[in-house]
C-alpha cells in the first residue's frame, strides 16, 4: 500500500513520533494506522495513543436537571462557526432543546426532532427556523437522558459550553456537601476524560490489548524475560489508575483519589454514596471540518 504524506501527517498528530518513524511504522504495517500506532508504543516512540485531534466542529453542549435532581439531559447542537456558537438565540435553543428531552420519553434524536418544541412547532420546524434566521447550518448531533431509581444527578459546565458532564450518584440524600461532591467528580471527568469509571468497568480485551504492548515494550527496552511480567503487572496497574475515574488522583488535592473523596464525603454525611456512571460532551469531538481561511470565514459571516 502507498503511504501517503497524509497518512504520516495523521500518525505524527496521534502518537508525537517522528516523521521518519512515522512513516517507517505504516511501511511495515501496510498502512494500517491501528497497528501502526501500536507498533510505535511498542518501540517507545509515541508519547500517546491518543486520536488525532480532529475537533474543529462548533456549537454547545447544554445540560437541564430537575428540581429534585432525579433526571438529568445533556445535548449538543453544533454549528458552523464559534461566532453562532455565541450567539445568545443559539444559546437559548440550545437550552430550550435540553428542556424537551428532559420532558420528554424520547431515545433517539430523530424522536426528539418530532417531539413538540411548543405547542405550536416541533423541534425540528424551530432547528429550521434558526437555520434560516440566523444564515447557517445546525444539527442536533446527540443527547442522553438519564433517570435511574435511587440516583441522583449533578451537572457541570465548562468552558462556556465546550464541554458538558453528568455525574450519576447512587445516593438517597440530595446535600449542598453531595452536590459540590458531584461537581467535583464532574470537573475532574472534564479534565481527566477517563476512559471508566473503576476497575470493575474495565473490558478484558482491553486488558490484554495493553498487556501485549507494554510487554513488547519491556522487551525491547532490553529488559531480562524472567522480570518482564512482573513489570508488566506494575505498567497495568499504574494505567489503571490513569484511565479509571475512581482511581485517579483528585485535581483539588492530590493526596486524595477520586474514591476516597466520595467514602470522605459519605462517611461526612451519614450516608452511602457511589458513582455509578458518567456522561460527558465535548463539542465536536470526532468530527472532522475542513480548514478553512480565517478571512474567508468572517467575509462570509459577513454575506461577502
Amino acid at each position: 500500500m502507498a503511504i501517503t504524506a497524509a497518512m504520516v501527517k495523521e500518525l505524527r498528530q496521534i502518537t508525537s513520533a517522528g516523521m521518519m518513524d512515522c512513516k517507517k511504522a505504516l511501511t511495515e504495517t501496510d498502512g494500517d494506522m491501528e497497528k501502526a500506532i501500536d507498533l510505535l508504543r511498542e518501540k517507545g516512540l509515541a508519547k500517546a495513543a491518543k486520536k488525532a485531534d480532529r475537533v474543529a466542529a462548533e456549537g454547545l453542549v447544554d445540560i437541564v436537571t430537575s428540581e429534585d435532581r432525579s433526571k438529568c439531559s445533556i445535548v449538543e447542537v453544533n454549528s458552523e462557526t464559534d461566532f453562532v456558537a455565541k450567539n445568545d438565540e443559539f444559546k437559548t435553543f440550545v437550552k430550550d432543546v435540553a428542556k424537551v428531552a428532559l420532558n420528554n420519553d424520547v431515545k433517539t434524536v430523530e424522536e426528539l426532532l418530532a417531539t413538540d418544541f411548543n405547542s405550536d412547532i416541533k423541534v425540528q420546524d424551530e432547528l429550521n427556523n434558526k437555520i434560516a434566521k440566523i444564515g447557517e447550518n445546525m444539527n442536533i448531533r446527540r443527547f442522553e437522558t438519564l433517570s435511574n431509581e435511587g440516583c441522583k444527578y449533578v451537572e457541570y459546565i465548562h468552558g462556556a459550553g465546550k464541554i458538558g458532564v453528568i455525574v450519576e450518584l447512587e445516593t438517597t440524600s440530595v446535600t449542598d456537601a453531595i452536590v459540590t461532591l458531584g461537581k467535583d467528580v464532574a470537573m475532574q471527568v472534564a479534565a481527566m476524560n477517563p476512559k471508566y469509571v473503576s476497575r470493575d468497568d474495565v473490558d478484558e480485551e482491553f486488558i490484554n490489548h495493553e498487556r501485549e504492548i507494554l510487554k513488547q515494550q519491556a522487551l525491547n527496552e532490553g529488559k531480562p524475560e524472567a522480570i518482564v511480567e512482573k513489570m508488566v503487572v506494575g505498567r497495568v496497574n499504574k494505567l489503571l489508575k490513569e484511565v479509571c475515574l475512581l482511581d485517579q488522583p483528585f485535581v483539588k488535592n492530590g493526596d486524595l483519589t477520586v474514591s476516597q473523596l466520595v467514602a470522605e464525603v459519605a462517611k461526612n454525611e451519614g450516608t452511602s454514596i457511589a458513582v455509578k456512571s458518567v456522561v460527558r460532551f465535548e463539542v465536536g469531538e470526532g468530527i472532522e471540518k475542513k480548514e478553512e481561511n480565517f478571512a474567508d470565514e468572517v467575509a462570509k459571516q459577513l454575506g461577502n
